[in-house]
């Protein structure tokens, strides 16, 4: 659906359609909030906050109700429930009152913002009181944030990983930003992959790679040559009739090799063994070999948090360093992954009614870790240097990091991207190799606990 059709009155579980008359009598503030709750034994101890203003943009910011968006969800959701339950005459309310912007005020933390689990990460709520239903109406929507913060938290965790293993072969981060690469498009996507090496036909492969180093002579470029016999490949293809060529590219047009089955850690550490018979290797300062700088090696098979460092760890014990080879991701990182995987949830918390406000949670006796926080929230640093969520309004505004990002309608803070990853970067402790396992115990305790 194109972005000027979208419908934000249709963008909504079906059942939030009657809850503006479900709601005590007098009601006029709903205030709710989203937070990726901590789970005991979870992989992930923090997450990334990423995703929002995106979300904010394209589908909140501006005239978001129209008569004609009006009429559209009145018909639908008479179809839909048989009956007249659509809140019709709410909706024109904000379209006179408010010409179509929605009344509602969103805080969250900073994009890019590392977050221990279990502390709040936006609250959402009305300014005008005649549309207090509107806060939890919304939910559906902002709920979604749980991918971009899931998969930005994913691949937080694969820079952590391959920052570690590089720092300790190489004695250097330079590449990291390159070192993981999204393989994931046509996981995600209906597009057909376009056409492949595997067109020129077996007896051609030479010929095949042959070409991309013709048509793209500067650059890195990736090659892959797993079609038939990767191992023949890197010998007889790469390895001696297109040698020369492969040896004029430079170190920014460096030939990737690669493969795209079998199991990962032997393909490759058989694959560089060959390579290094053919073209040879040098040491680098922390002892560990690297293929000259005109030949390196992508694996995007396999692929997911726990074999990377495997494959690493098994490379290492080889003898090579990590500046050897890239990696890409696909289904681990976009596809294999929920809403639970950081447990993410959006809950109201303080209700008004009458004048008087109220704190609300729930505590279900089935399952106390789904139990919610109480009143309105501040996420606040203490003086030991912990991130933690103030309840029932006792926290301090000039101690608040949530930041008013959007209102009435109107996106408040733009984060631009390299702030957001100026926020999101690793720390010096997390890319240290050396921790020793006390260190480390320590580090996570103190993560899990509330430490950015």
């Amino acid at each position: 659906m194109a972005a000027q059709e979208f419908n934000f009155l249709l963008a909504t579980d079906s059942y939030k359609i009657t809850h503006y008359n479900q709601y005590p009598p007098n009601v006029t503030n709903i205030y709710s909030y989203f937070e990726c709750r901590r789970k005991k034994g979870s992989q992930f101890n923090e997450v990334v906050f990423f995703g929002l203003q995106y979300l904010l943009k394209k589908y909140l910011i501006g005239q978001v109700v129209t008569e004609q968006k009006i009429q559209e969800a009145k018909l639908f959701y008479q179809m839909h429930f048989k009956q007249a339950v659509f809140n019709e005459e709410s909706w024109r309310k904000i379209l006179e009152k408010h010409d179509g912007r929605l009344p509602i005020r969103i805080k969250a933390v900073p994009e890019g913002k590392i977050i221990p689990r279990g502390n709040v990460l936006f609250t959402v709520e009305n300014t005008d009181p005649d549309f207090y239903w509107l806060t939890n109406y919304i939910e559906t929507m902002l709920v979604q944030m749980w991918y971009p913060i899931t998969v930005a938290t994913i691949s937080r965790e694969f820079k952590k990983i391959l920052a570690k293993h590089l720092k300790a072969t190489s004695g250097s981060l330079e590449g990291l930003d390159l070192k993981l690469h999204d393989f994931g498009y046509r996981g995600v996507s209906s597009q057909e992959s376009a056409a492949t090496i595997i067109s020129w036909g077996r007896s051609r492969e030479k010929e095949a790679f042959e070409q991309v180093l013709e048509q793209f002579p500067s650059g890195p470029v990736s090659v892959v040559s797993d079609s038939y016999d990767i191992f023949n490949a890197c010998k007889n293809i790469w390895g001696d009739k297109l040698k020369e060529r492969v040896m004029e590219r430079g170190q920014d047009s460096c030939l990737i090799i690669r493969p795209d089955s079998g199991d990962p850690a032997e393909t490759l550490i058989e694959i560089i063994k060959i390579l290094e018979e053919c073209f040879g290797s040098s040491l680098n300062s922390m002892g560990y070999k690297v293929l000259p700088p005109y030949l390196r090696l992508i694996q995007g098979d396999g692929i997911d948090l726990s074999s990377v460092d495997e494959i690493l760890r098994k490379l290492e014990d080889e003898g090579w360093s990590a500046e050897n080879f890239f990696f890409g991701c696909g289904s681990a990182l976009l596809q294999k992954l929920n809403r639970d995987t950081l447990n993410c949830a959006f809950k109201c918390s303080y209700v008004e009614s009458n004048g008087k406000g109220m704190d609300v949670y729930k505590l279900p006796v089935t399952d106390p870790s789904k139990g919610s926080k109480r009143g309105r929230l501040s996420l606040r640093r203490n003086t030991d240097g912990l991130l933690e969520t103030i309840e029932s309004g006792a926290g301090k505004p000039e101690e608040d990091l949530l930041v008013t990002v959007f209102e009435n309608g109107s996106l408040v803070q733009d984060y631009s991207l390299e702030e957001i990853r100026k926020n999101a970067r690793l720390s010096d402790e997390e890319m240290n190799p050396t921790l020793h396992n006390d260190e480390q115990e320590l580090l996570h305790n103190r993560v899990i606990n509330g430490v950015h």
